[in-house]
Parts: structure tokens; C-alpha cells; sequence
């Protein structure tokens, strides 16, 4: 029993260590997740969800730092007792969470690592009932476990970590990730990306006299009845599926991904949250340029965004994108993006907005 005791803490401890790690590096995206968990429930459940969709910036870094946190502490053994309520409470409310959200088929991706590495939701349900197994077993053996430090030197360790990991969250959200693991990531080349790696290959589940029975190829023979198409080798689909620029009825996805000439594109996500806190230097990279051109990409309607950029005297022309495209591309707003022939060049937040001659600097390296 001491084996399985120990081995659930440890366990335990390093996953949620990970999963938090990994949020810190991106409180932007968590919090993304966080306003559609929230905007579901308030659809499904209660209204009074939505409350909290102005907050999920800071729960992201709240959650995300707590995880880490409570890893940490499990592992040494930190007042075990405060550690284990915790961490049973999280486990019961996020087995719910992606309970509810796999077999409603509400949320896609739960988001419990990110973008590092991608669950279905009923992969995530599955991995919060092992977790719920084994945090049971820490809450269980609770008073069993020794600590590793005193208590002074084990709550300066925790205070340590709580400091460390929520200064390394604001960094990233005043700023970009550390570390990006979308496809958008500077260095990749967007249009092979949004093409299939090879032919997808599909299995077909088709039901005829009560029996289910799977075919490689649709079966032309009558009497099955459809009942889904399996996707089998999906490390092969398309990275990209949902990017497309448009302007009125024209769409210049292609011309924008085939150019030779540079663009740097301002991502705006939505002007009512958008900052201006570094407006001038960004205007300054709209002005007319040989070395590359500037485009304003939102999601924002016609006249809010011509409204914007006349206020702002913008001189860059404006196209349109959807908006969950636009978050996916860059965790600011408002961001730019650097692009040649398809190739993403740089990224920035507008905190760091670069100069015209920094741009240029990057482009002639190439």
C-alpha cells in the first residue's frame, strides 16, 4: 500500500506541476478557454455564468498558478491535509467540467495542457478519473505522509513558487508565450500546414441486423445503416483548417500566403478590447514602406474598425478574419505577424512593438 501511496503522489504532483507549467505559459489562451466554458454554462445552466467571462484573465492565472503550486506542495509534503481538500476539490469540479463537456459535446478542447498537447473531451474525462482515483488515494493517506522540509522552509518554498510562476504569468501576458505550440509559431510555413500530410484514411461503422461491422472502403452492398466515419490517421490532417482574409466578397487568403513581398499584419481581435497603449508605434509601421506592406486584419465590423483607424490615423488598409482564428494567430491585441511567402517571420505583442527598421532587419536576414 506505502507503493501506491507514493506513487500517487508523485504522480499526481508532477501532472499537475506540468499542466500548470504549461498554462503559465499562456494565460491568454486558458483564459480563451475559460470565457467558453463559462459562456456554455451560462446557456445551459444558469445565466450568472457569464459574470465571471470579464474575470477569466484572472482565474487563468489564478488556476494556472495553483496548480503548480499544489503539485509542488503534494511532492514535499506541504500541510497535507489543506493540499488534499484542495486537490480533491479541483478534481471533482473538473471531472464534472469535462464530464459534462464530452457527453454534450460542448467543448472540444478542454484546454488541460494547453496547446501543448491536445485531448478529446473524453480523453480529458478519462484522465480526470484516473487523477480522481488517485487523488483519493493522497486524500485517503493524507496524514501518512511526511514532509520533506520544516514547516518554515516548506511554506517558503510554496510562497517561493507562488511568486515565481504568477510574475512568469504576467510576463506572458504583458508579453508573448515562451514557448508557442500553435501552428502560427514564428518559423512555420502556414500553407503546408493547411494541407493533409498525406490521404486521410477513414474506417466506416455501419450497423446491418443489429450487428456493427467496419469497412476501409463504403460498403456498396444495401442493407447498412451509417453510423460514423473514424478518422485513422489524424497526425496526418490538416494543421490549419479555418484561415481565410477576406475583404467584401473577395478573398486574398492565397494572394497574402503566396506573396512575395512581406506583410506585416496588425491583428486586432475585437475593438472593444482592444489597447492602445502603444497606438504610435504601431502607426508608425503603417506608413507606406518598400521593403513591405501593412494590412489590418479583425474580426470588428466595417465601420467600428474604419472608425478605429481614422481616429488613430492607421494608414494601412483593412481586411477581415474570424475571431477565434485571430486568437489562435498571436495572444495580443492588438499583435503583429510577419509573413513572407506563407513563412511566419516574427510575432510580436504590441508591448513590443518593433521598429520600421527592426522589421526590415528581420526581413533582409532571410
Amino acid at each position: 500500500m506505502n507503493i501506491i501511496k507514493e506513487f500517487a503522489r508523485y504522480a499526481v504532483g508532477a501532472l499537475f506541476i506540468f499542466s500548470g507549467i504549461i498554462k503559465v505559459n499562456d494565460p491568454v489562451g486558458t483564459a480563451i478557454k475559460l470565457e467558453e466554458y463559462f459562456q456554455v454554462f451560462a446557456a445551459d445552466i444558469a445565466p450568472f455564468f457569464e459574470w465571471f467571462v470579464p474575470a477569466a484573465l484572472f482565474l487563468s492565472v489564478v488556476l494556472s498558478v495553483l496548480e503548480v503550486v499544489l503539485g509542488v506542495a503534494l511532492i514535499i509534503g506541504y500541510r497535507m491535509r489543506i493540499t488534499a481538500w484542495i486537490l480533491l476539490a479541483m478534481i471533482v469540479f473538473f471531472t464534472f467540467l469535462t464530464f459534462y463537456s464530452a457527453y454534450f459535446n460542448k467543448v472540444t478542447d478542454c484546454g488541460c495542457f494547453g496547446d501543448a498537447i491536445k485531448l478529446t473531451p473524453w480523453q480529458s474525462f478519462y484522465k480526470d478519473i484516473i487523477l480522481l482515483v488517485l487523488i483519493g488515494v493522497v486524500f485517503w493517506k493524507r496524514d501518512d505522509y511526511q514532509p520533506w522540509l520544516s514547516p518554515r522552509f516548506g511554506a517558503i518554498k510554496v510562497i517561493g513558487v507562488t511568486a515565481f510562476m504568477t510574475i512568469m504569468a504576467i510576463y506572458a501576458i504583458q508579453h508573448l508565450p515562451f514557448i508557442d505550440f500553435r501552428a502560427y509559431k514564428v518559423g512555420n510555413h502556414l500553407p503546408t500546414l493547411m494541407k493533409n500530410s498525406e490521404p486521410l484514411k477513414y474506417v466506416y461503422i455501419m450497423e446491418k441486423d443489429g450487428e456493427t461491422y467496419e469497412f476501409e472502403n463504403y460498403p456498396s452492398e444495401g442493407g447498412y445503416e451509417y453510423i460514423e466515419a473514424r478518422l485513422t490517421n489524424p497526425e496526418a490532417a490538416a494543421k490549419i483548417t479555418d484561415l481565410s482574409i477576406w475583404e467584401g466578397d473577395n478573398d486574398y487568403t492565397d494572394g497574402l500566403l503566396s506573396a512575395h513581398r512581406p506583410h506585416l499584419l496588425i491583428i486586432i481581435h475585437q475593438l472593444e478590447k482592444v489597447s492602445t497603449d502603444n497606438i504610435d508605434r504601431i502607426r508608425n509601421l503603417t506608413y507606406s514602406n518598400p521593403n513591405f506592406s501593412t494590412w489590418i486584419v479583425t474580426s470588428s465590423g466595417y465601420d467600428k474598425i474604419e472608425a478605429f483607424r481614422h481616429k488613430h490615423q492607421l494608414g494601412a488598409p483593412v481586411f477581415f478574419a474570424d475571431a477565434t482564428v485571430l486568437k489562435t494567430m498571436v495572444r495580443s491585441n492588438p499583435g503583429l505577424i510577419l509573413l513572407k511567402e506563407g513563412t511566419v517571420l516574427a510575432k510580436w505583442h504590441h508591448n513590443d512593438t518593433p521598429l520600421t527598421d527592426e522589421v526590415i532587419e528581420i526581413i533582409n536576414r532571410q
